[in-house]
């Protein structure tokens, strides 16, 4: 029962790792907007900094769902 607790804890901190690629791939085609229209970085910054905020919640979710998982199902 332990080791399906572990896994279970293991796949939902699978999450994170999705949220880092969505991150990278946002951070990468914002650095290449801004490159192509300067004068746009403020709006392209304001969008790319909520969008890593809400990639990064769903990391925070499944972190928080691994520590629930460990935690309640002892």
């Amino acid at each position: 029962m332990t080791t399906l607790i572990a896994i279970g804890a293991g796949i939902a901190v699978l999450t994170g790792l999705g949220a880092g690629i969505g991150i990278g791939i946002a951070t990468s085609r914002a650095t290449e907007a801004i490159a192509r229209q300067p004068e746009a970085e403020g709006k392209i910054s304001k969008n790319l900094l909520l969008g890593c905020a809400l990639a990064e919640a769903t990391a925070i979710y499944g972190f928080v769902v691994a520590i629930m998982i460990i935690m309640f199902l002892k």
